[in-house]
């Protein structure tokens, strides 16, 4: 691997996060080793350069010092946000098991917990720590989210909980399809997605942001909105269809030949919402207020 970019990466982590200390000799094992992850899952094996010019530095350092058991990487991690200015990782996971264990607050907690040493156990004897397992080529925070539901959801199912959706018997950290090894669609989709987002009126934002973003049920909105229950059913059924529509069509006309492009698009989307800027708490609010709504405690999802 290139010395000298492996060195200014090496000086610009530290620089930017100055409280983690990963030793030289140590940035550069964990390097490696997320090289060989990344080129293990390309079909072309990738070159060296792809691999840096996609990787997220700070994310890659962060989880790196985090596997070296630096405790100051842990407190950033703890303390990592979900978006530029909502909730803690923490929060979010919390929401979640919230969704995932219902009416129980002790494994709703100890769900949280326990996951900081499930990311530093293999899943099978021999086999890397889940945490290991990430290669800074997406953000760390969506992609430790999406390990937590996942883990949690295999733990269900393997207990036979009958209200459990079935999960595809794949490994759990792995990547969302992408095709290409330098990522292009990921790309291709946040332009389709974005140019889609800024075309919807404030009162379907409004919806998507309070169903999807702070996971309000259908009633809740309805109620919050003083309409009918079936009115925001219909209108959410529309604004995913014509998500999938107006995106799916795009990456197609750009050369899409993969399978589960809704599932793609509706994954990629969950990521892409939490920074979407007209979706912020306070543009939510703001939305609100237009509307006579000024106070309501949301939750964050």
């Amino acid at each position: 691997m290139d010395q000298n970019r492996q060195t200014l990466l090496y000086h610009f982590c530290r620089v930017q996060l100055p409280g983690v200390a990963l030793a030289p000799t140590a940035f550069e094992r964990h390097l490696k080793r997320a090289y060989e992850l990344y080129r293990a899952k390309s079909d072309n094996g990738a070159s060296e350069a792809v691999f840096l010019d996609n990787l997220y530095p700070l994310d890659w350092y962060l989880a790196s010092a985090c596997l070296d058991g630096d405790n100051r990487a842990w407190e950033a991690l703890f303390a990592a946000r979900t978006s530029r200015a909502d909730c803690l990782l923490v929060d979010a996971l919390r929401a979640r098991a919230v969704r995932l264990y219902p009416r129980d607050e002790e494994r709703q907690e100890n769900a949280v917990v326990e996951f900081w040493s499930h990311l530093l156990v293999p899943e099978t004897p021999g086999s890397l720590a889940t945490l290991a397992r990430f290669d800074g080529q997406r953000p760390l925070v969506p992609w430790l989210i999406r390990v937590f539901q996942n883990w949690h959801i295999s733990q269900l199912r393997h207990h036979s909980h009958a209200a459990v959706q079935a999960l595809p018997d794949d490994d759990l950290a792995a990547e969302l399809p992408v095709v290409g090894a330098n990522g292009q669609w990921h790309e291709a989709f946040c332009l389709a997605a974005r140019e889609w987002l800024g075309g919807l009126p404030d009162n379907e934002l409004l919806i998507l942001g309070l169903r999807l973003r702070y996971r309000l049920s259908q009633r809740e909105v309805a109620n919050l909105l003083g309409v009918h229950e079936g009115t925001i059913s219909r209108q959410t059924t529309q604004l995913r269809d014509r998500c999938l529509e107006a995106i799916g069509q795009q990456l197609i006309t750009q050369g899409w030949t993969g399978d589960d492009l809704s599932e793609y698009i509706l994954n990629e989307m969950g990521s892409l919402l939490m920074d979407e800027p007209r979706l912020s708490a306070d543009a939510l609010a703001a939305l609100l207020h237009a509307k006579g709504i000024k106070k309501v405690k949301l939750g964050e999802g």
